[in-house]
């Protein structure tokens, strides 16, 4: 199906305010934020009263449909304010073009930004409004007295929340968003939205809930009655919902017992993508996630981090041959900080070269560390074979982490309740699934028909499976149902360890399914399925999908199923 075009959407979302919806149809980029691949909108807002704010300009790629939108709905000379709501260096290039045609508008924004702009714009010397407080104010005219809160977290350093009491909006740039593009402006069916603002959350902020609790702090102080987010709808009709499951999300993160501490620098955001994927992998798998961003973060907050962690992960680019001072110095202070029982890891992306990521990799194996993984070296931007990977590397070094506190533990006997829960019995299958170049499989005992119209089944599936992010509503996969007496070759290949990117498929014969999906030639019989909901339940998510298509491979076989000794284990 050919993807829409993109487009800019205009609406009149409040007394004197206007929405900006640039539209992105489908998956144009690579961080894993972006992989359920539903697209997503970049909102700018204009704020009019006797003078005009513009806030957050979308990247370069909408440059020419957003300007173009933008003299559509108002006169650009108009326009005395803009307000950045974090600065990168994708939004600085429409940035430049608005200022090279307006230089006498003002630039607002935090002073993280503000030191951002001189390396982002060399060329231009633009007026610059630095918020440092929350007390600063901004009178646009006809009540719009627009109130600021810093709210920093280590991969937007420079982020900005403004409150527009006048109308009760609550602009949050990153915060409250969701990757989603269609038509609706605002969050009519919210409860549709639920799953795309987990993920979202889970992608960029589970691994910084100490500063996002901060930030939650902050704005609770305004009395929004909607917020507008960055990207995806408007949120007018579960505003203060949201808000309360930013808090739920964070605060589960935090009651974890077990963190890793991830300390890094990014020149370009790519060694901040790999980051993130790596920090979506431990967090998935229960383990929290303390990041630190080495360019802002002060020497006792590294130390601190480093000192509450079981494990911790150092990446850095590679700059003129050398990594950046910040990551020497946080390098210096892990040395004389960390424990040598401390797993370690490193990662980083480079133009030409990669010295930084050797001189991590070489001071911390000379300093008698272990490093749970080779090195990740990431030439220019990661792409999602890359991501999938660098998630994987997470979800082993958490659960790495997780075993070894499990082995300093006394042993405990089952109790009667796990014992009587490992007698229910499920079929074993195996779940395979391929997305794009990605492609992932695991056993399955826990499956259930849920459903003869259509025909529906249930699967469990734990958070910390590396095929759990393939399996979203919408996704495609291929349950193969194993046969008894022949099962036992497949149950053990699909029980093995893996490593991260390594083929679950070699030395399997498959057939490719209509979806794409793999199908065993061992399997019994075969129904090609697509994912319709999914429920959180504990340390699995409960998978329900639709068969759209299957086939008995051997009629003559029975379906084998699994005894497990307890609920708790295979």
């Amino acid at each position: 199906m050919t993807p829409l075009p993109r487009d800019v959407q205009i609406y009149a979302m409040a007394a004197g305010t206007t929405v900006l919806r640039c539209r992105s149809w489908n998956r144009l980029r690579f961080e894993i934020e972006y992989a359920l691949e539903r697209g997503t909108t970049a909102n700018s807002y204009l704020i009019q009263g006797d003078r005009t704010a513009l806030i957050d300009p979308p990247g370069e790629s909408f440059n020419e449909a957003f300007l173009a939108a933008l003299e559509r709905h108002i006169d650009l000379y108009q326009l005395s304010y803009i307000i950045l709501g974090h600065i990168n260096p994708n939004r600085a290039k429409t940035l430049e073009l608005l200022l090279k045609r307006l230089p006498e508008v003002t630039v607002v924004c935090s002073n993280p930004a503000a030191l951002a702009l001189k390396d982002l714009l060399p060329d231009v010397s633009p007026r610059i409004r630095v918020i440092r407080t929350g007390e600063d104010r901004l009178d646009l005219g006809q009540g719009h007295h627009l109130e600021f809160e810093l709210i920093p977290t280590p991969r937007y350093p420079g982020g900005l929340a403004t409150f527009d009491p006048y109308s009760g909006v609550l602009y949050t740039d990153k915060f409250f968003g969701a990757h989603r593009c269609d038509d609706a402006v605002f969050d009519l069916s919210w409860e549709d939205l639920l799953e795309d603002r987990r993920y979202y959350f889970d992608c960029l902020f589970a691994a910084s809930t100490r500063q996002v609790m901060v930030a939650l702090g902050k704005m609770a102080q305004h009395s929004f009655q909607t917020i507008a987010p960055g990207h995806g709808p408007v949120v007018r009709y579960s505003a203060r919902e949201l808000f309360q499951s930013y808090r739920d999300w964070g605060q589960a993160q935090t009651s974890q017992d077990l963190s890793v501490a991830l300390i890094y620098a990014s020149a370009y955001g790519n060694t901040a993508t790999i980051a993130q994927a790596l920090a979506r992998g431990i967090t998935k798998s229960g383990v929290a996630v303390e990041a630190i961003n080495a360019e802002q973060a002060s020497p006792e907050e590294i130390k601190t981090a480093v000192e509450g962690s079981a494990g911790f992960l150092m990446g850095s680019p590679t700059l003129g041959g050398h990594a950046p001072t910040q990551m020497q110095t946080a390098l210096g202070i892990v040395l004389s900080t960390a424990s040598k029982a401390q797993p370690a890891g490193v990662f980083g992306s480079f133009g030409w070269s990669g010295e930084a990521i050797d001189l991590l990799e070489g001071k911390l194996k000379d300093g008698g560390y272990s490093l749970a993984f080779e090195p990740i070296r990431v030439k220019f931007k990661p792409t999602d074979v890359t991501l999938k990977y660098c998630e994987e590397v997470g979800t082993d070094f958490a659960q790495s982490l997780k075993k070894a506190k499990r082995a300093k533990q006394p042993r405990t006997p089952a109790s009667s309740v796990e014992q009587a829960v490992g007698r229910i019995v499920g079929s074993l299958c195996i779940v395979t699934a391929r997305q794009g170049e990605v492609s992932s499989a695991m056993l399955a005992s826990w499956v259930s028909q849920a459903s003869f119209a259509p025909p529906g089944f249930t699967v469990a599936v734990a958070k910390d499976r590396a095929i759990e992010s393939l399996l979203y509503p919408g996704s495609s996969f291929v349950l193969n149902i194993l046969a008894e007496g022949r099962h036992l070759g497949p149950m053990k290949h699909f029980l093995k360890p893996f490593a991260p990117g390594e083929d679950r498929f070699a030395d399997i014969e498959t057939e490719t399914a209509e979806n794409g999906a793999p199908i065993l030639a061992e399997a019994v019989a075969y129904l090609e399925c697509s994912v319709n909901q999914r429920m959180e339940c504990g340390d699995h998510w409960l998978v329900y999908a639709t068969v759209e298509a299957g086939r008995v491979l051997n009629g003559d076989d029975k379906t084998a199923v699994h005894h497990r000794r307890t609920g708790t284990h295979y």
